[in-house]
């Protein structure tokens, strides 16, 4: 341990002059059994920073062949080593600066030990959550209904919150929100996904039912649905299709859907394009419109990011093309999108890479750095910019 005189004669050594200093002055030494392996060091936002404090914490997932990712309550960031030149020191109660009133006239030492150090840290940058693997994993068990009489319910592969927090790389508010995307459910406790066939079996329920009453679409009355289609599907079931395709309201303290047109417009093309590799457009825009319920109306702006028109074939085809069916990076979703089509307008592709923009990134910034614009008969297109095997 050094003393005063020792510090001050360290000073004049290095020819600094004592008044120009604290008058606080740190003296560090090693603890026993330091090693640089003792701890981790991790540098976090304001944001993080005050989740911590707030007693909420923060969990690592990722299976072994998994890059780490660190996630908050509602957001999921990539975890990288940054290595520095100096020398972390990890020192409890060492105080800063700025933290040190000066108070005393005179000199005094302060001894601290030091506890770890390292040379590197873990530096935290926000990603997009991982989900596709969510979808992978309840597509291995869908939800097909009630196990009929004789049937027994297949138990294997279903999951509860708690196994698809161990399981996906997102935090748990980014996990729930895919859920209700996906059109997924709580059955018996664990998250199930319909089967889309029995999906568009309860939405053609739900509407020929309106139809049959002659309700409008934007006044279906909860409890009178669940009591007319109980006999054909658990209640459960009917109310989660009514969550799905419209938006729930009350009114004169009873429940009411108003279902929204172009969630069923969408679903019902995703039924008549699921099973052909391409549909001729003008067949396939009228054979929609007849299968939609009568009062809706079918656009193909609906069917963003879930079809692809071909404008440049004779006859104009389209063709099933989900987004979520595309490589979550963004190198090889590109990749793939060229391989499905050398050139593509914005408008057309837009769709398919609007889910890879980060925060304040646009899908023109995307463009710019993963593909090359030219001009074609009048209008700008975008190729790979490197050579794609087809």
């Amino acid at each position: 341990m050094r003393t005063l005189e020792e510090v001050q004669a360290t000073l004049q050594i290095a020819k600094l002059k004592e008044e120009d200093l604290q008058t606080t002055i740190h003296c560090l030494s090693f603890g026993e059994n330091v090693s640089s392996a003792d701890y981790c060091l991790m540098e976090l936002d304001d944001t993080l920073c005050k989740h911590i404090e707030a007693g909420d914490s923060l969990v690592i997932r990722g299976d072994k062949d998994e890059h780490a990712v660190l996630c908050s309550g509602d957001k999921t960031y990539d975890l990288k080593i940054a290595d520095t030149s100096n020398l972390l020191l990890f020192v409890p109660g060492c105080k800063t600066p700025d933290q040190l009133t000066n108070s005393q006239e005179s000199s005094q030492v302060v001894h601290a030990q030091i506890w770890g150090f390292c040379n590197s840290y873990w530096e935290l940058r926000k990603r997009r959550p991982k989900l596709k693997k969510l979808t992978k994993l309840l597509m291995e068990n869908p939800y097909e209904g009630p196990a009929l009489g004789g049937q027994e319910e297949i138990t294997e592969n279903r999951y509860t919150m708690q196994d698809l927090l161990e399981r996906i790389q997102a935090s748990e508010e980014e996990i729930k929100t895919h859920l209700d995307i996906i059109h997924a459910c709580q059955v018996e406790g664990y998250w199930r996904m319909l089967d889309f066939d029995y999906e568009m079996k309860l939405l053609g329920h739900v509407t020929q039912l309106v139809d049959s009453e002659s309700w409008s679409f934007n006044k279906v009355p909860l409890q009178t649905s669940l009591e007319e289609l109980a006999p054909l599907e658990p209640k459960q079931m009917i109310e989660h299709c009514l969550n799905c395709y419209g938006k729930r309201y009350t009114e004169n303290d009873e429940v009411f859907y108003a279902l929204h047109e172009d969630k069923v417009c969408r679903g019902i093309a995703l039924m008549l394009l699921q099973n052909a590799v391409k549909f001729n457009l003008r067949e396939f825009q009228e054979v929609w419109q007849q299968s939609v319920p009568d009062g809706m109306s079918t656009r193909l702006d609906q069917l963003k990011s879930v079809a692809l028109v071909d404008r440049m074939s004779r006859p104009e085809t389209i063709c099933l093309l989900r987004v979520e069916d595309l490589p979550e990076d963004t190198l090889e979703r590109f990749n793939h999108l060229f391989t499905l089509r050398e050139k593509w307008t914005e408008e057309d592709i837009a769709p398919y890479i609007q889910d890879l923009c980060g925060e304040k990134q646009t899908t023109g910034a995307l463009l710019t750095k993963y593909a090359r614009s030219s001009m074609q008969n009048g209008i700008k297109v975008f190729n790979s910019r490197r050579p794609v095997a087809t």
